[in-house]
């Protein structure tokens, strides 16, 4: 068999490789569930966004790794020759459709779901209830409007537009609810926000992906910066704020 015909087997069996592998781990991704229950409109918009990726993601991964099983196998060494094999030389039409079709993705996936994902997430800059969050080592402070604190518990109405402006008072933290999929770093002197919807209620008992947790490595206590996420109903909200004034009452009259 002559070197051409030689080439045209090995690509073929590549191709043939690469297309096995192609299939078996796309029909694993949509089989599989990795992604934590949505509790927010900005986490189907991620989401989306990571399936598109991975399925995209899954053709170039596995030709990489077609091509390095087969040459493994096919091209290794059969003897104890120490001396360098013989000079393989490039093919253009192969860079020239590889440096093509990665570009035409590397393109794709910029404008979706790249700018338009930023869009969808950035439709809506009102929001109906704005709430300070403030990063210190190693627990989070949540200022309501109506001037309550707190620090134990993070409670937040279904179906409301939430805007969240985030701070730290001493190193880099990261705001971030894995229900939520929506993360911002809290950075000292500087305000940063980010808005959320959510859509589901829950509680941090029943899913430990309601949680306020830093996702910035801040020091020996950063694993235990976290804060459990309850969303309840509109009226349950207005009265669990309501209590947190009721609450902070004695406390202010204690201090004076």
């Amino acid at each position: 068999m002559n070197e051409r015909g030689g080439y045209k087997q090995d690509a073929i069996r590549v191709g043939l490789l690469w297309l096995g592998l192609v299939v078996v781990l796309e029909a694993v991704w949509f089989a599989t569930e990795i992604l934590p229950r949505q509790y927010a409109e900005e986490a189907k918009i991620i989401d989306d966004a990571f399936n598109l990726l991975t399925i995209l993601g899954i053709p170039v991964f596995s030709f990489v790794v077609a091509m390095l099983i087969y040459s493994a196998f096919r091209f290794r060494s059969r003897n104890d020759a120490s001396e360098d094999g013989p000079p393989i030389k490039t093919s253009k039409p192969v860079v020239v459709t590889w440096l093509v079709v990665t570009s035409a993705l590397a393109l794709a996936i910029l404008i979706n779901p790249g700018l338009v994902g930023l869009a969808e997430l950035r439709a809506n800059p009102e929001a109906d209830l704005v709430l300070e969050v403030e990063g210190q080592r190693w627990q989070w402070v949540v200022t309501y409007p109506n001037g309550a604190e707190v620090r134990d518990e993070l409670v937040l109405p279904v179906d409301t537009r939430i805007r969240f402006d985030v701070t730290s008072v001493d190193v880099l933290h990261s705001f971030w609810v894995p229900g939520f999929r929506t993360k911002i770093d809290a950075v000292p002197g500087l305000v940063t926000s980010v808005y959320v919807t959510p859509t589901e209620l829950g509680t941090f008992t029943d899913d430990v992906n309601l949680r306020l947790q830093c996702a910035e490595l801040c020091g020996i206590g950063h694993a235990r910066m976290v804060m459990p996420v309850r969303v309840v109903e509109k009226a349950e909200f207005e009265s669990w704020m309501a209590e947190q004034l009721t609450a902070e009452a004695p406390a202010a009259e204690g201090r004076g």
